[in-house]
């Protein structure tokens, strides 16, 4: 079997999801090739894109995501969207061709369009997976409706899958894909001082993901002056101007500056509370942890949805200006069964075996049979459908 797992660089989260299905797959001795697909086409494409989802997260993208949530659904209307991966995924079938996978698996809705599309045009005989990367459906998951499967973070998200068009038969909640590692039980007191941490002491981790996102030194500041007595990791990411900023503070506690680390399976294994904001992929590794959840400074549109599904679940707090942090710790400092509860509420949804439960779900893939070509004058009518045609 060979599978093929297209990302796309936005942010870190989907290529991280990549590399963990990768690694899954061939400790199961299955070939898998990852290829960012927008690179791929054009590293100017990908630069593009990349950069641009960095200065969108500051700008007008919390507008733009809710305007896309708010659009009436009508899949024989061709988004800007689809009709530029329409031509980028003609492109794209040169490698596809090529690699001829028996799976392709995809961690990014502009890939999961691409494959979509070749899906509707009859060229892939490939069987085809999505992945979300964050709690909720992105707003173009509307336009791939064709995936034979679509992997979603967990069973209460099936409502909005079924409201988007999928099938319920399409949906696997095996969670979202992490580090297999974090699924490897680690003692915290051996944790704690594999990390140099006491572990005789409250630990916090502080984590701003892999964009360095949010006012760290400002996080720090306030964490500082608490009047409790705990130890904390900071974890900036790539964000190196904070991490000098931070090194150069006094700080009276106990803190452990770290820019970026492939350690994060250890810290939250020794920590007890973690602060961060809600990406996907460090929520879904929290959650495997059973770590209660500080979640400070939301990435608008994809984060807010984080956000709410956590909050509603009873697995995290969020930081807001009217509920500062020191309120929040003040909670869970003199109030230790929020803790506790939230711990419950945590093994409601955690799914620490995500990666191991999809790689053998596609191990196990009758991948045999080859889709049917379509001639050319077919591909033409798949393409540009009129209104009334049912979707194939």
């Amino acid at each position: 079997m060979k599978v093929l797992v297209l990302t796309i660089t936005a942010g870190g989260g989907h290529n991280s999801t990549a590399r963990a299905v990768q690694r899954g797959l061939e400790a199961l001795g299955v070939e898998c090739e990852i290829l960012d697909a927008y690179y791929y086409l054009s590293k100017a494409l990908g630069d593009t894109v990349s950069g641009g989802y960095h200065f969108a997260v500051k700008s007008a993208y919390r507008t733009v995501y809710r305007q896309l949530e708010q659009r009436k659904s009508n899949s024989y209307k061709m988004s800007p969207t689809r009709l530029t991966n329409m031509a980028l995924a003609q492109k794209l079938r040169k490698f596809t061709d090529e690699y001829d996978p028996d799976v392709i698996v995809c961690t990014h809705i502009f890939a999961g369009i691409m494959v979509d599309i070749m899906k509707q045009l009859g060229e892939t005989r490939a069987k085809t997976v999505g992945i979300l990367t964050d709690f909720s459906f992105h707003p173009y998951w509307e336009e791939a409706l064709r995936f034979d499967y679509v992997v979603t973070p967990n069973e209460f998200l099936l409502d909005k899958a079924l409201k988007k068009g999928f099938r319920e038969d399409q949906i696997l909640p095996f969670g979202i894909p992490i580090d297999p590692k974090f699924a490897v039980e680690i003692p915290r007191e051996e944790a704690a001082r594999a990390s140099g941490l006491d572990p005789n002491m409250k630990t916090l981790l502080y984590m701003s993901g892999s964009m360095g996102h949010g006012d760290i030194v400002k996080t720090v500041e306030a964490l500082d002056d608490s009047e409790f007595d705990f130890q904390t990791v900071v974890v900036t990411g790539n964000n190196a101007h904070a991490l000098k900023k931070l090194k150069r503070m006094k700080l009276k506690k106990k803190f452990i500056l770290l820019g970026y680390t492939d350690k994060v399976d250890v810290l939250t294994a020794a920590a007890d509370v973690i602060i961060t904001k809600p990406g996907g992929l460090t929520t879904s590794e929290s959650l495997a942890r059973r770590l209660p959840m500080i979640l400070d400074d939301p990435i608008p549109g994809h984060e807010d949805r984080n956000t709410e599904f956590l909050l509603n679940f009873g697995a995290a707090m969020l930081v807001t200006d009217t509920f500062p942090i020191d309120e929040i710790l003040y909670v869970f400092f003199k109030f230790p069964r929020r803790i506790e509860l939230m711990k419950e509420s945590i093994d409601l949804i955690r799914k620490p075996n995500s990666t191991a439960t999809l790689c053998e779900f596609i191990a196990g893939l009758d991948v045999k049979a080859a889709a049917p070509s379509l001639t050319p004058m077919q591909k033409f009518a798949s393409a540009f459908p009129k209104p009334g045609d049912k979707k194939k």
